[in-house]
């Protein structure tokens, strides 16, 4: 049981060992420096998390131990996150570390330790039917989290189990306290794990440098100036500190970004509108890997509304065209296509026009 020190992990463990199941309780040290650790809730992976962790499993009498994943941690979620900013994309890293983390090198460490499955506090439905394994959103709309786990593939969802698939989330705080567990009423995280204050830009200009560049509109005449377009992505509005006011008195967003030339393109809000997108890298959560045409849904952000879409996938891409235009879509980040509510794939976005 993969426990974070938070109230989903903690009722979750609850649940598995109330159920009869042999639990193992698992706390993953991520963070190459514990120095750096976060202080507080204000994201995961704190030296807090794991100590309530341990008293989370301390108390339900199950055997626990912490991980030290930090150097592959690092290598597959962090340094893919700073390459991805370079490169001028939005990535998630969350889910990046649940695809090659908490259900990759968990999963292989805790198989090859005798172990049947992972369990984590994930907000998801999973079912099995007629030998395959298939993933739904959560019974919680507002906390579902199908999307963060629609890259994990048919081998990591047999050996996966979400066990509070059916509950919200003020039932599991009242579950929680009623065990007596003290992070009952523990904030949900929202922070990047790995940056210990939550100063993303603050982070990446560490990693990567300051770099002077341009703003400049769709004309191609600048309007301002930055420190590097790693600081930004498609979509902002915050922080962009114009030195040229737009002609109408408008906002002005974030259109693009290229990391060659260091610009940065704004505009306003109906320029970002999109309609049709590309995905490379597809990954298929279903038995068998949905090629040709077809229609669904797709949703581009963790907590994203689904769009209604037709979709055409082939084994290197899919092409998605949005029935109605979305807006703030960067090169990136991922989207997860859907049948109803049952998790079909994802693929990282590389287009968005």
């Amino acid at each position: 049981m993969a426990m974070s020190g938070g109230v989903d992990s903690s009722v979750a463990a609850a649940r598995l060992v109330a159920e009869g199941h042999a639990v193992t309780g698992v706390h993953l040290a991520l963070n190459r420096n514990p120095d750096t650790y976060r202080s507080g809730a204000r994201g995961c992976c704190s030296l807090e998390d794991s100590l309530d962790a341990r008293r989370v499993a301390d108390l339900l009498g199950v055997p626990f131990y912490v991980w030290d994943l930090s150097e592959r941690f690092h290598a597959d979620v962090v340094t893919d996150f700073v390459a991805e900013y370079a490169a001028g994309r939005t990535p998630n890293p969350c889910l990046r570390c649940n695809e090659k983390i908490k259900f990759a090198a968990v999963l292989e460490r805790g198989v090859a330790l005798g172990f049947d499955a992972v369990a984590t506090g994930h907000y998801a439905r999973l079912e099995q039917a007629d030998g395959e394994s298939r993933l739904y959103r959560a019974a919680d709309a507002a906390k579902d989290q199908s999307y963060v786990l629609g890259v994990l593939t048919q081998a990591q969802l047999r050996r996966s189990l979400f066990p509070l698939y059916g509950s919200v989330k003020a039932d599991v705080r009242a579950e929680a306290a009623a065990l007596g567990l003290r992070v009952a009423a523990k904030p949900d995280s929202h922070d990047i794990c790995f940056i210990a204050d939550g100063d993303t830009a603050g982070f990446l200009n560490r990693q990567l440098g300051e770099r002077s560049g341009e703003f400049v509109d769709a004309a191609g005449a600048v309007v301002g100036a930055h420190a590097g377009h790693h600081q930004f992505t498609v979509g902002q509005r915050r922080g962009l500190r114009l030195g040229v006011p737009a002609a109408d008195g408008r906002p002005r967003y974030v259109l693009g970004i290229e990391p060659v030339t260091n610009r940065v393109t704004v505009g306003p809000h109906e320029a970002l509108a999109v309609r049709s997108l590309t995905g490379i890298r597809p990954s298929w959560a279903v038995a068998s890997p949905r090629l040709g045409a077809w229609r669904g849904l797709v949703q581009v952000r963790a907590h994203g509304a689904p769009l209604p879409a037709s979709i055409e996938a082939d084994g290197d891409g899919v092409r998605i065209e949005l029935d109605e235009p979305a807006f703030g879509i960067a090169p990136g980040q991922a989207a997860v296509t859907y049948d109803g509510d049952l998790v079909v794939g994802a693929s990282t976005i590389a287009t968005a026009s």
